[in-house]
């Protein structure tokens, strides 16, 4: 055994390599972390009036809404005095609520109903009142006359304030696909045939009421929708007569020997010329435009795919709504009618629109032709000059942005309901958005 001095055994002997040496090394501890708990409860000492800035277009939109007479929606309510039954949600919540909705670009009842429970601007509007999508999407296309009203209102309201001039005015027609399916076009032998099978379902339905062992609310829900398909089939019989006299009518037009067909789920839907380049179920949009403001003066529907015609009758309809007269109107190709100039001369309205191409290149357009009268032939010079085609210009700023911002933002996409009042009532309520958010907080000012 080896002799060692007891002061050797405090001493670390001297290895020959680095790993003999190095120190043994730890895991680093984990970090410690605030982590995100959302199943915490709230309670937020807050009225819904406070969560909603001063400044918010919601209360410009109730706002504005308060100060029009609503006598055309309360008309209908049935709730009154005395009488059984529940009470009526107030029109100004459902009309603004569908204002701010449509200005938002939402038009779906199922979404609105949505943010009645989940957002803070909607659930403002509501103020406490419950909502569903049945409800919503009954307002919204149950009060044409009553909408087309508001629309007048507030037409009164800017060229009143010196907002809008409606002395020159543009217009023009969008065609938006209708809530009708391609195949659901079918000849009169076709509807028929079906209108016979929609009858005896009705008859027995009729007879399934009679039984006690029926769901009522199964057999009701039967009954309304057998009823209500026998109706569409009924009015789609009498659009295809319409067809097939209006066929009658044409010239050599190609389409003329083709089968007239009506749509067996919207009748008053028409093939269409769209967008696209190519041929959909349809309805065609007019909107009316002041050249100066750029505020919606006038709105209609049509299912003619056709623009011609149109220019007389949204005149007159603007001049109806704000008591002034149209001195200019600017449309595109479209609406061109030998006629239309005519009547517009007769009423003092000069029209703006540019001349067809002539089938004879040497041919000048401007120059008069054999047979025009004298308002056509000043059109045709006019519509050759800078001034004329300086004036023109302005079509393009004022009633072609309007047609883009109402279909992209708001509201105006395909439409989800079926026949012309409602889709009308989609059209006044796109307006009116429009005009809402472009001049609202001025008329409340």
């Amino acid at each position: 055994m080896e002799n060692r001095s007891p002061e050797s055994l405090f001493v670390t002997p001297v290895t020959n390599t680095i790993a003999e040496v190095a120190a043994p090394t730890l895991a680093p501890a984990p970090p410690r972390l605030r982590r995100a708990d959302r199943s915490q409860f709230l309670i937020r000492p807050q009225t819904l009036d406070e969560a909603l800035e001063p400044d918010h277009p919601a209360r410009i939109v109730w706002t504005l809404v308060t100060r029009w007479d609503l006598d055309g929606f309360l008309a209908k309510i049935k709730a009154r005095g005395e009488r059984p039954g529940r009470a009526a949600i107030d029109p100004v919540i459902l009309i603004s609520l569908w204002l701010y909705a449509y200005s938002r670009n939402v038009g779906n009842g199922r979404e609105l109903d949505r943010l009645c429970e989940k957002h803070d601007a909607y659930r403002w509007i509501c103020g406490g009142v419950p909502m569903n999508y049945h409800t919503l999407n009954d307002f919204r296309v149950t009060h044409e006359e009553a909408l087309d009203g508001l629309l007048t209102q507030m037409i009164a309201a800017l060229t009143s304030q010196n907002l809008v001039s409606v002395e020159r005015v543009s217009i023009d027609g969008t065609r938006q696909r209708a809530g009708a399916g391609r195949r659901s076009f079918k000849t009169c032998e076709t509807i028929e045939k079906h209108l016979v099978e929609a009858k005896a379902h009705v008859e027995a339905m009729k007879k399934q009421a009679a039984d006690p062992n029926a769901s009522l609310q199964r057999q009701r829900a039967a009954d309304r929708a057998a009823r209500e398909r026998n109706e569409r089939l009924e009015k789609a019989l009498a659009e295809v007569k319409k067809i097939e006299e209006a066929k009658s009518k044409q010239k050599n037009k190609p389409s003329k020997h083709q089968p007239a067909k009506a749509s067996t789920t919207d009748p008053e839907a028409r093939q269409m010329h769209v967008s696209n380049g190519g041929t959909a179920p349809a309805m065609n949009v007019q909107f009316a435009v002041a050249v100066e403001g750029r505020a919606i003066v006038g709105v209609e529907v049509t299912n003619a795919g056709s623009d011609v015609h149109q220019s007389e009758p949204m005149r007159e309809q603007v001049e109806k709504r704000s008591g002034q007269k149209v001195k200019d109107i600017l449309i595109d190709g479209g609406f061109i009618g030998l006629d239309n100039i005519d009547a517009a001369a007769e009423a003092g309205t000069t029209i703006y629109a540019p001349v067809p191409k002539p089938k004879k290149e040497e041919t000048d357009r401007h120059q008069p032709k054999k047979g025009d009268s004298d308002a056509v032939a000043e059109w045709r010079a006019r519509m050759g000059t800078d001034a004329a085609k300086a004036i023109y210009k302005q079509r393009a700023s004022t009633v072609e942005t309007a047609n883009g911002e109402c279909k992209t933002y708001r509201g105006l996409g395909q439409f989800l309901v079926r026949g012309i009042d409602k889709v009308r009532c989609i059209a006044l309520w796109s307006a009116l958005a429009y005009n809402v958010i472009h001049f609202g907080g001025k008329l409340i000012a």
